[in-house]
């Protein structure tokens, strides 16, 4: 994966117009986006969709489907499987899917997890305070998959290493757009039969045992209990732990390299309300929103903008681009600005977590565990960064990556 070197951490000047003005994106090139078509057809042959509101139309459109990140492998050319993955599967089966697991994703549910959380970012922070030096990307790691694993289920593992597993499904180059997985080379697939038999092994398929003789309140439990295969949880825990576990990771470094630049900011989110806390922590993701890339197939001919896409073509929807049309978010769309007057109908987020019915369901979840890491991090007034990260591109999850980010605790604590 190619990296491009760190930004400097130079202040810049407050947007105009803006009454927190706090500089551009980090993790890619700001551009104008009004001066961008809605709809392009590429050399490549995909649609490429670069403003909100047709992002938004083909999001919650019925006669599209998902495509990328082996959807078509997944329906057609892998295992046998009756219940697809909820995020390849459509209609009455995703709906169903939704609903049925939606309850570990309200609020209520999150509270409930709220003791494990601040109890793992407390333990994490605590090892910060010891060491002196840490990479925030590493700590953030280690929270992600903890709190998705409990989650999922993914808590009975019999060796060490879980987050290790995980990452090496979407560290080792594989490219997740549509086609990509045909065009794999044979050491590659070996590669990930391994990887994948040594996550069923090592982490699903003891926690299948374990709930097998007691089901717990997690996914898998809920999975047993609707006759999936071992095949298709497998399938589905590596679903959900990429979706909450990678993002989630790297979105906990971008806001804390965005709060750890800008101090009258990083005052404003320790001290403000847990409502003025989500708000800076959604507009971060707005700017720097995780997963660049959304991919969709249209089921039937289909007319954006004025144009006419194909049945059987696949649209590439850029979020970035979206997320910073100045129709929709205003101007500057590429200050980091939180609280910026939205259309109703519009969330804070804009599309980072998607829209329609494959919207993430851990969004929620995610807001509140990055809350709960960054506050106890931010809280400590000598914290500060030792080397800016470098930023490269993660072709998995079509989003970016944030790693050596150092950062101690001030020398005199470090000392200590």
């Amino acid at each position: 994966m190619t990296e491009s070197s760190a930004r400097k951490t130079t202040k810049p000047e407050p947007a105009s117009g803006c009454p927190f003005g706090y500089g551009e994106p980090l993790t890619h090139e700001a551009r104008d986006v009004a001066r961008l078509p809605a709809v392009t057809q590429g050399k490549d042959g995909l649609y490429h969709i670069r403003r909100f509101a047709t992002a938004r139309e083909v999001l919650k459109q019925d006669g599209v489907s998902q495509a990328g990140f082996m959807a078509e492998s997944a329906s057609s050319g892998g295992p046998k499987m009756t219940n697809l993955p909820v995020l390849f599967a459509e209609g009455d089966h995703h709906h169903d899917m939704r609903r049925q697991t939606a309850k570990y994703f309200t609020p209520a549910s999150v509270a409930g997890y709220q003791p494990m959380i601040a109890a793992l970012a407390d333990k994490l922070i605590a090892g910060l305070a010891r060491d002196g030096e840490a990479n925030l990307d590493d700590l953030s790691l280690v929270l992600a998959v903890e709190v998705a694993a409990q989650v999922v289920g993914l808590t009975s593992s019999v060796l060490p290493g879980l987050e290790k597993r995980v990452m090496s499904f979407v560290e080792n180059g594989l490219d997740s757009q549509p086609g990509a997985a045909q065009k794999m080379g044979r050491g590659k697939q070996t590669l990930m039969q391994s990887n994948l038999a040594a996550f069923f092994l090592l982490d699903v398929k003891p926690a299948i045992a374990v709930r097998r003789r007691k089901r717990r309140d997690d996914l898998i439990s809920h999975l047993i209990d609707r006759d999936y295969s071992d095949i298709e949880i497998v399938t589905e825990c590596l679903t959900y732990a990429t979706a909450g576990m990678v993002t989630t990771r790297e979105f906990i470094s971008a806001a804390a390299w965005h709060l750890l630049r800008h101090p009258e900011l990083r005052a404003d989110y320790v001290h403000g309300t847990e409502k003025e806390r989500h708000a800076i922590l959604h507009e971060i993701l707005r700017l720097e929103p995780v997963v660049r890339t959304l991919y969709r197939r249209a089921n039937e001919d289909l007319t954006l903008d004025g144009q006419t896409v194909p049945a059987g073509s696949v649209m590439a929807l850029h979020i970035t681009d979206a997320n910073t049309d100045p129709d929709v978010v205003g101007d500057p769309a590429n200050a980091l600005c939180p609280m910026r007057p939205l259309p109703r109908g519009v969330q804070a987020p804009v599309l980072a977590f998607g829209d329609g019915h494959h919207r993430c369901p851990g969004a929620f979840l995610a807001i509140r565990e990055s809350d709960a890491f960054l506050r106890r991090l931010l809280i400590w007034n000598d914290v500060e960064i030792v080397m800016p990260p470098t930023v490269g591109t993660n072709e998995t999850v079509k989003g970016y990556e944030i790693r050596g980010f150092r950062v101690r605790l001030g020398g005199a604590r470090a000392q200590a």
